[in-house]
């Protein structure tokens, strides 16, 4: 039972912080590349409204209806959400273990539930579309933390059957529907190997994995991933449309291009301005605001003056 007792320092103020400082750097960068290089190629990706693209930078436009800048930033409202549930359900009262075994279990009954209800907003909180996958990787987190447990594995498995079904349902059309042909059976394989890969990760299996390069590799998944698509497609334009080279030189040539890009944002970006953007949320703040201003004496309200005489 020791184990359950244990908490975490970090409070809600950290949580916040962190998360900003670790999203929003490598992201404003990528939207102005990304709009930059449509307003300059717009056969490729057509630009956004201004309007839009300023909605881009809360990170908010899809729930404000507006066109995306990125098309992958669609999970990073996904991610938003679960920082939101998981910091006011959570970390608001303090990390335990106990806290998110209980936030685990309650919110995959309520995504189960949510799908009889039909209702937008609660689809919206509960994201019963996403949510096995989320509470998997907190229940691989605390097998990693704390060790095995059956109770955890009982998580991790009900959330990879939920998961895959969820995927399957999302990905998978009987019959000739969709831009290429998704097979069930391939589609629940890949779920397979994703809470494989992670639960392998979770119970040490990958501590021989020392290669000083795996930190530089892991550091650029985030600015790889916001990059690459779009900014990929104009890199293909360029050079197998306009300069004519051949498919796999150009194949070969955007993947370095992108890794390359990604690499100048994080060295250049993240790393410098990440540090930054958290200690400025940092600074200190009054933690109580008088109700009652100082007045000058010769402003005294004319009331309270009236009441003496």
């Amino acid at each position: 039972m020791g184990k359950v007792k244990r908490r975490s320092g970090r409070t809600l103020g950290d949580f916040f912080r962190s998360r900003v400082a670790r999203l929003y750097p490598a992201y404003w960068v990528a939207l102005v590349l990304v709009t930059a290089a449509a307003v300059a190629l717009p056969v490729v990706v057509h630009p956004v409204r201004p309007d839009e693209f300023l909605v881009n930078l809360t990170m908010l436009q899809q729930p404000m209806g507006a066109d995306r800048v990125l098309g992958v930033c669609w999970t990073l409202w996904v991610e938003v959400r679960f920082y939101a549930l998981f910091a006011l359900l959570v970390v608001v009262r303090g990390v335990t273990y106990r806290r998110v075994v209980l936030f685990a279990g309650v919110w995959t009954l309520a995504a189960v539930v949510c799908r009889t209800s039909g209702n937008a907003l609660t689809d919206q909180l509960v994201m019963p579309d996403y949510a096995p996958f989320f509470i998997g990787g907190l229940a691989l987190y605390l097998i990693h933390r704390f060790g095995s447990d059956l109770l955890l594995w009982g998580i991790v498995a009900v959330s990879w059957l939920l998961g895959q079904s969820n995927a399957t349902r999302g990905l998978w059309h009987a019959g000739a529907r969709g831009d290429f042909h998704r097979d069930p059976w391939v589609i629940t394989a890949v779920v397979t190997l994703a809470f494989a890969a992670v639960a392998a990760v979770a119970l040490g299996w990958t501590r021989r994995a020392t290669w000083s390069w795996l930190v530089t590799a892991g550091a650029l998944t985030y600015p790889f991933y916001l990059v690459h698509e779009h900014l990929g497609w104009f890199v293909i334009r360029v050079l197998h449309r306009g300069l004519g080279l051949p498919p796999w030189p150009t194949l070969a040539a955007t993947v370095f291009g992108m890794l390359l890009l990604a690499w100048l944002i994080h060295r250049f970006v993240e790393k410098p301005l990440g540090p930054r953007l958290r200690k400025a949320l940092k600074r200190p703040r009054p933690s109580v605001i008088s109700a009652e201003f100082t007045l000058p004496k010769d402003a005294e309200p004319a009331g309270r003056g009236a009441g003496r005489a």
